[in-house]
Formats: structure tokens, C-alpha cells, sequence
């Protein structure tokens, strides 16, 4: 890990907040309590970034150095809210396309994913505050530098994201191996979300019921399922090629 990707210190970590950093996430010693570190809180409140109170043997793994309970990873890219993102793509006359990415936890498919989203012209990716992969310098290298370019959403509630996504007008795709509908049974035309899961979870259960089609990639050999990445490009490929038909 690089020594620029975290800050440590309760105070370091305050001063980093209000200075401005886009800060990913804050580890914090399991019972930790003081008045510095509840004046921390309240600022991780406020600017809506996500604390996970860990043991401090973690912490220790992270950094010899004295961290005082706490460690905050630093983002190199700057969060986008979608909120903001679905009615400038609108305005411009474009059909939105968003990839939603659902506990997929390594970076390298991360990276992997937000370079096949910039290649296909996809507005954005949508990540859960919590349980995904950390955006850093190995996550930008895998990307070949595609997340410097494509907007990042972070949600902090992914079923609010995806509701404010359908009240938006778009159709809820979700890409599962739970149905038989084949992927390119749907009409991508129309604005479209693709939510992905993770290769050995998959989607879970309380968005696969906010979707509005269920489809599944074939898979004819003995490997039960696709890398995430490969199966985004898939998917994305096939909104491409659907759309493309149109324009010709």
C-alpha cells in the first residue's frame, strides 16, 4: 500500500477532512472513545464516509507508526453524486447507461470494469459505500487510468439508488444466473442501469427484486460463471450493439 493512500491519527484524519480530501473510509480500534475521537464521528457524519470499528491488530498490519485507533484511506478520485449525473446526461440529449456493481470486492476486477465502461461510453459506475472494492493506486493501474475518466457514484444506500434510478426512467437490469432469460432478450434502447454481482455471492436478493429484468449470460463449458469483469463487458457490449442498430 502506498504511504499517500492513508492518513492516520484522530486529529490528521480531522484536518484531512475539513482541508478537503476525498477520504474513502475510516478504520476505527474496536471501543475506541475519547472527546477527539466522537468530534471525528460527527465530522464522518456529515461528510457521509464510511467508519468500520476493526480490531487494532488490523490497524497495526496496516501501519507500525502510532495511528491512535484510526486510519483514514484517501481516494484518488472524487466521488460523483448520481443524483447529479442521470439529468445532465438527460439534458444533453443522451440514453443513460449505468453500470451498478454489487459487493465485487477486488480491484483489479474494479479497475477491469471501469476501463470496459469507458470504452463502451457508459455514464457512470455506481459502487455501495460499504462491502466493495477501495479505489486506489492499483485499482487506477488495472483500469489503465479509465477511473480518473469515468464518473464514480458512491451510494450509502444502494436500494434508495436504485429507486431514485427507476423514478428516473431507467429499466433495472440485473445480470444473474437465477433465470433463463438470455441477456440480449432485453430492449437496451430505453435508459438502463446493469447491475453486477460478484462471482461467488452474485446479486443480492433485495436488489435482484427491484429489477425490472433478470437475465442471464450463457455458459456452455464446465466453469459454472464468468469473471465479473468479462461478464460487464458482455452486457455492456450488447447495449452498445443494440444501440448502434438504431443509429444505423
Amino acid at each position: 500500500m502506498n504511504k499517500e493512500e492513508i492518513i492516520f491519527g484522530t486529529r490528521a484524519i480531522i484536518e484531512a477532512i475539513k482541508s478537503g480530501k476525498e477520504v474513502d473510509k475510516v478504520f476505527v480500534r474496536n471501543g475506541l472513545r475519547n472527546p477527539l475521537f466522537i468530534e471525528l464521528n460527527e465530522l464522518l457524519k456529515e461528510y457521509n464516509i464510511p467508519i468500520q470499528s476493526v480490531p487494532i491488530e488490523k490497524l497495526n498490519r496496516i501501519t507500525t507508526k502510532n495511528h491512535q485507533g484510526t486510519i483514514a484511506f484517501i481516494s484518488p478520485v472524487s466521488f460523483q453524486p448520481i443524483e447529479e449525473i442521470i439529468p445532465l446526461i438527460y439534458e444533453k440529449g443522451e440514453v443513460p447507461l449505468i453500470l451498478i456493481l454489487d459487493r465485487v470486492t477486488d480491484v483489479r476486477n474494479l479497475g477491469a470494469i471501469s476501463r470496459i465502461v469507458e470504452c463502451t461510453g457508459a455514464h457512470a459506475i455506481v459502487i455501495p459505500a460499504r462491502g466493495s472494492a477501495q479505489i486506489n493506486s492499483e485499482a487506477i493501474k488495472a483500469s489503465a487510468g479509465a477511473l480518473n475518466l469515468v464518473p464514480v457514484c458512491r451510494s450509502f444506500n444502494l436500494k434508495e439508488t436504485i429507486d431514485f434510478l427507476k423514478e428516473s426512467g431507467l429499466q433495472i437490469v440485473a445480470a444473474t444466473e437465477k433465470t433463463d432469460i438470455n441477456y440480449t432478450d432485453v430492449d437496451y434502447h430505453q435508459p438502463t442501469a446493469i447491475i453486477m454481482g460478484s462471482e461467488d455471492r452474485g446479486i443480492s436478493e433485495e436488489y435482484l427484486k427491484r429489477s425490472d429484468h433478470q437475465v442471464s449470460i450463457p455458459v456452455l463449458g464446465k466453469i459454472e460463471s464468468l469473471n465479473v469483469s468479462v461478464a460487464s463487458a458482455v452486457m455492456l457490449y450488447e447495449v452498445i450493439r443494440q444501440r448502434s442498430k438504431t443509429e444505423l
